[in-house]
């Protein structure tokens, strides 16, 4: 089997609902759907993460073809080491992973139609028959954020995620509601995206502590890994490393080092699904638990990273996703996560999902038109 196609589509979904955080006001998901074809007839799909700049990783994904182009798609780890090294891609590491997980997405997917298996049984086979996430509150007034509560315990979900790191008085209330309204056993969750400093940290989470966090993610930069580090010896709140894993090498360097007890991250981060399966069994082998990340994904890429949590001894539970925020998605089915927490196991080969090249058209046209959904506000320029 060879690669003998490879085609790019940039599409935007829309959000029912602005995301924000103290990192990004977004309206919604652009992305790149990579698909392969190959000279068996085979079709492999795969999403590539936007970025900054979604216009940029479409062309690395197109600069990417000659070492995919001919190639026999089951040599991913040939064809990544051409990618980024023949083809410097190294030097440019983030884009790098954002565009490449993609096409590693989609090379998975034919090779898992070839041999007529899922791709979980590729990555060692089932350790889990389903796979839990989590309920994303949007920020608001404690009776907003309640309500949102009340509405995720009627679905069913037991981890409570919500964004601070913008205006702490205002967050420590929210926090308080939230337990408040989902009870002792449900778990909250909560995302600085790095914005305070290490004492900050230590004084607002000795706060949130009250209410029982069950980890914070990324509450101080990443660079240096000091950071983290020194918190974590010095607070008694577990901590989650997000921000600090955009490399191969920073994983390693967060693990080695025991930055944080969880590792937030997914194949978009570190460029493979291989990359995530081995990082995720170093992490356990040093007692860490990973937590599966997204950036804002559609039901490509949420397909691909639940076959390989299903594979994975070291999950948490409260997984992130963005379906249940969605208008819609380029797939034929709806996701079982966009209306509640629990997704089980795929059916079919590959990655076990069919593409809706109708709404893929329908979701371009909207990108042509109106543009990529960016992380930010043409009002937060300059502010």
């Amino acid at each position: 089997m060879k690669v003998t196609s490879l085609e790019t589509t940039i599409v935007s979904v829309p959000y029912r609902h602005r995301e924000t955080s103290s990192r990004v006001r977004r309206d919604g998901v652009t992305d790149v759907l990579v698909k392969i074809g190959t000279d068996n007839g085979l079709v492999g799909w795969g999403e590539s993460c936007s970025g900054a700049d979604v216009v940029s990783v479409e062309a690395a994904v197109k600069a990417m073809a000659p070492m995919v182009i001919g190639r026999d798609p089951w040599a991913h780890e040939a064809i990544a080491a051409d990618v980024f090294t023949t083809g410097l891609w190294d030097y440019r590491p983030m884009t790098a992973n954002f565009a490449f997980s993609g096409l590693d997405m989609a090379l998975w997917d034919v090779c898992g139609k070839e041999c007529k298996q899922p791709l979980y049984n590729l990555f060692g086979g089932l350790r889990r028959q389903s796979v839990d996430y989590f309920c994303y509150l949007s920020i608001g007034t404690p009776e907003d954020v309640a309500a949102q509560c009340r509405a995720g315990i009627e679905r069913g979900y037991g981890v409570f995620y919500v964004k601070v790191g913008i205006d702490f008085p205002v967050e420590l209330e929210m926090v308080e509601a939230i337990r408040r309204t989902i009870g002792p056993e449900r778990k909250i969750r909560v995302d600085a995206n790095g914005r305070w400093s290490v004492n900050e940290a230590l004084r607002n989470l000795a706060e949130l502590d009250r209410f029982g966090i069950d980890f914070a993610e990324q509450p101080v930069p990443a660079d240096p890994v000091r950071n983290m580090a020194e918190l974590r010896a010095r607070t008694p709140v577990a901590l989650c490393s997000n921000e600090g894993l955009g490399r191969v090498g920073d994983c390693w360097e967060v693990i080695r080092s025991r930055a944080a007890d969880v590792l937030c991250f997914s194949s978009t981060w570190v460029g493979s699904l291989a990359h995530f399966a081995r990082l995720s069994h170093a992490a356990h082998a040093e007692g860490l638990k990973v937590c599966k990340h997204t950036h804002g994904e559609l039901g490509i890429a949420a397909a691909a990273h639940q076959h390989v949590l299903l594979t994975l001894p070291n999950i948490v539970d409260g997984h992130q996703q963005t379906a249940a925020m969605m208008e819609d998605d380029v797939l034929a089915a709806r996701l079982p996560i966009a209306d509640g927490p629990t997704w089980g196991v795929p059916s079919g080969d590959g990655l076990g999902i069919r593409v809706d090249e109708a709404k893929v058209r329908k979701y371009h046209e909207h990108y042509r038109t109106h543009g990529q959904f960016l992380p930010y506000q043409p009002s937060d320029i300059g502010r």
